[in-house]
């Protein structure tokens, strides 16, 4: 006959024996100490209260990761609050914010320095990753005479960061749309077509000051200052075909006035050396010459008829001595006794000699 497990272990525990001994009529309680059965662990279940608050813990968990009530501001951002379409006045600073989902929402609003771009390159009206740069097209101009140019520009600047929820409630989240492209590109119009196309690439500098002067003048005119100018560069003038040739011929032109200038001022220099040069030596003749004339004049003052007796005393002791070594000599005085004599040999009527003092 099949044993049933199961009663079988009941029936142990209830201390049953094959004698048909049951509980405590057994006479000899230690008669089944040697066999003991396996005891089956008792598992308590929660009660419903403690369920409850486990289940409602994993809800809320699971919850709060799909609703994500919270925000991470990063550095060179401030956060708007907004709660029920209110903004809230006073911006977020960096690090985490929580929020009441369904309720209020913040936004985080980049105030690092951004640029817009005015140019005629490819990428127009694209933005780079982090939205710090804008290209727009190149801004047309008309100038003084109605001929069209093309200014190239690009403009600097940041939000005030204290004041960004009054400029995202009043300008909106496209509020560089609103601000700084329709003014910048009014303000070049403005400066740029009160000059002619010939003078543009001459004054660039004077119309770059003009443009920020009046960029900024028009910021700080505006509720809160919600923009600060950090710079403005004026980069490139693409002028009409015509002009740019018409420009180019002046310029060879100038240049050749400033050659044949320079070369004038080079020939009026060198008459000029040479006139010097002539009138130097004009004056160290005429120095000279007054110099001889003085000479002269002191000569003719110094003769006297004394002096005039003492050389020929000289030049007659002279001829002396000549007449002592040849005898033969003849003399010739001049009248009056004035100097030169002339003396001859006799012996070589061929050779005269002259003695002048």
């Amino acid at each position: 006959m099949p044993i049933d497990l199961n009663e079988h272990l009941k029936r142990k525990n209830r201390g049953y024996n094959p004698d048909g001994n049951k509980g405590n009529d057994n006479p000899n309680p230690n008669h089944n100490r040697g066999f003991q059965s396996p005891k089956i662990p008792n598992f308590t279940m929660p009660n419903g209260k403690k369920m409850a608050g486990i289940y409602v813990l994993i809800i809320l968990v699971i919850l709060f990761f799909l609703l994500k009530p919270f925000t991470i501001i990063n550095s060179g951002e401030v956060g708007v609050k907004i709660t029920t379409g209110e903004f809230d006045p006073a911006p977020l600073q960096p690090g985490i914010h929580f929020f009441i989902p369904g309720i209020q929402k913040i936004i985080a609003v980049n105030t690092k320095v951004r640029i817009a771009e005015f140019t005629g390159s490819e990428g127009v009206g694209l933005r780079s990753r982090d939205e710090g740069s804008l290209k727009n097209q190149a801004i047309s101009v008309l100038d003084s005479r109605g001929l069209s140019v093309s200014v190239e520009l690009a403009v600097q600047y940041r939000l005030d960061p204290l004041s960004v929820p009054q400029t995202i409630a009043t300008w909106g989240q496209n509020w560089e749309e609103r601000i700084i492209t329709p003014v910048i590109r009014e303000i070049v119009r403005n400066v740029v077509g009160s000059f002619p196309a010939e003078e543009l690439p001459t004054k660039r500098n004077e119309i770059a000051t003009l443009i920020d002067q009046k960029f900024r003048e028009n910021i700080n005119n505006l509720e809160n200052r919600p923009v600060e100018l950090v710079s403005i560069q004026l980069t490139e003038i693409v002028l009409p075909i015509a002009i740019k040739e018409q420009i180019e011929r002046v310029q060879v032109a100038r240049q050749e006035a400033e050659r044949a200038r320079y070369e004038v001022e080079r020939a009026k220099q060198e008459a000029e050396k040479k006139a010097a040069l002539a009138k130097g030596v004009a004056d160290a003749t005429i120095i000279e010459a007054d110099a001889q004339a003085k000479a002269n004049r002191l000569i003719s003052q110094s003769l006297n008829s004394p002096l005039l007796q003492l050389r020929q005393i000289e030049v007659q002791g002279k001829f002396n001595e000549a007449l002592q070594n040849n005898r033969d000599a003849k003399i010739f005085l001049t009248p009056g006794g004035a100097t030169p004599n002339i003396w001859l040999d006799s012996k070589d009527t061929q050779r005269a000699s002259s003695i002048q003092k």
